[in-house]
């Protein structure tokens, strides 16, 4: 697969390769047997909880930690041994390191002094790099003098000042306030658009992943679980790890009592009775009659009803009765938390429109619906 490069030109090949590599800390596996190519010019998130391994696994591209076996490449050259000041990477960290002695100037063209480069191309490059960074004019200003938005973007200059193959960063938003932080997701994508460098990106949030990434790589407990685009790991999660690390699922587990190998779609008796269809998520799984699997619906694909309404037109539609528990206005969406027999507690989330109000309350009785194309069904 292709890439678009800077300016739209398209790139081939993999800036970063990661081959049987395992890590371990005494007794403790932090990577175990990592199998990884990131291709030239995209970027690349790892995502997962603490201690799943994603920030080892980027110390050790930086060079900042060595593999227990394995082996790392950048740019089709192994790198064993290299101290990290001689890879071609730069790394931005949550906190960022910034002299406070210096002014940005002085911060931004650190590396290219310690590199001996020119007085004139220094100047030329910092500039190149504040411009980048919408920091153009802020040369002489004091790093401790600045917003933390502020101070993250020379950060960011400074790493890419120095031209590196890959651009590592380890949750560098993590310390911004919620707003700044979204406002930021947007500008590193776009920034990483322009200048076409391979990003690889280090989060436990989700939502920043899904933003920002063209592929997202979900780890727990020192492996990889799935690798995609974020539209096929929220549409298409292999197991329920997955399901629920990426977005809010609706549980319900069952055994599979039919599977059609050349559609992919099994049906599903629950434990609590109900009769559901819907296609097996991982294309690797060859369920039998008998698995377990869990069936999962995201709760934008639920609606919630009154109980006494008319039913919807269109295909057959899966329905279930309860009673609201709680509904909690959200702005943009009204959720709501349902209370049914058959499926447990579900959460449903109805996109609000403009000036409406919401239409059912705590300790109404409703109908929860949803169609069978929402169904994600769950091997493991």
């Amino acid at each position: 697969m292709s890439v678009p490069g800077p300016k739209g030109g398209l790139r081939a090949g993999h800036d970063v390769e990661i081959v049987d590599v395992t890590k371990r800390f005494g007794a403790v596996t932090a990577v175990d047997r990592m199998n990884l190519r990131i291709e030239n010019g995209a970027f690349y998130s790892f995502l997962g909880p603490s201690g799943c391994g994603k920030t080892t696994t980027l110390r050790m591209i930086a060079g900042f930690e060595q593999p227990t076996s394995g082996e790392i490449l950048l740019a089709g050259q192994p790198v064993a041994g290299i101290p990290p000041y001689r890879r071609n990477v730069n790394t931005v960290f949550q906190h960022y390191a910034l002299f406070p002695h210096m002014d940005v100037e002085q911060n931004v063209g650190y590396g290219l002094r310690q590199k001996n480069v020119g007085r004139a191309e220094e100047l030329a490059r910092v500039g190149k790099a504040l411009e980048l960074v919408r920091l153009t004019g802020y040369e002489k200003r004091r790093t401790w003098e600045m917003s933390g938005g502020q101070q993250q973007r020379v950060a960011l200059a400074r790493a890419l000042v120095n031209e590196p193959t890959v651009l590592l960063l380890d949750e560098p938003l993590g310390a911004l306030d919620l707003k700044l932080r979204k406002e930021m997701q947007l500008e590193l994508k776009a920034l990483q658009q322009e200048v076409g460098i391979t990003f690889v990106y280090v989060t436990h949030d989700q939502e920043e992943a899904l933003t920002m990434s063209d592929v997202i790589i979900v780890m727990n407990e020192g492996k990889i679980l799935q690798e995609g685009g974020p539209t096929e790991l929220y549409e298409q999660p292999v197991d329920t790890f997955v399901a629920n690390f990426i977005g809010v699922s609706n549980p319900m587990k069952g055994t599979i009592t039919s599977f059609d190998a050349a559609t992919r779609r099994a049906e599903i008796a629950t434990q609590r009775g109900l009769a559901l269809a819907g296609l097996v998520t991982d294309p690797r799984a060859r369920p039998t009659a008998g698995t377990d699997v869990t069936v999962a619906v995201r709760p934008e694909r639920l609606r919630v009803d009154p109980a006494d309404g008319p039913e919807p037109d269109g295909a057959d539609w899966v329905a279930v009765r309860g009673r609201v528990l709680q509904g909690t206005y959200l702005g943009e969406q009204t959720e709501y938390r349902v209370n049914t027999e058959l499926a447990g507690d579900l959460i449903v989330r109805h996109q609000n429109a403009a000036g409406a109000a919401q239409h059912v309350g705590p300790g109404d009785p409703v109908v929860v619906r949803w169609q069978e194309a929402a169904n994600l069904v769950l091997v493991g």
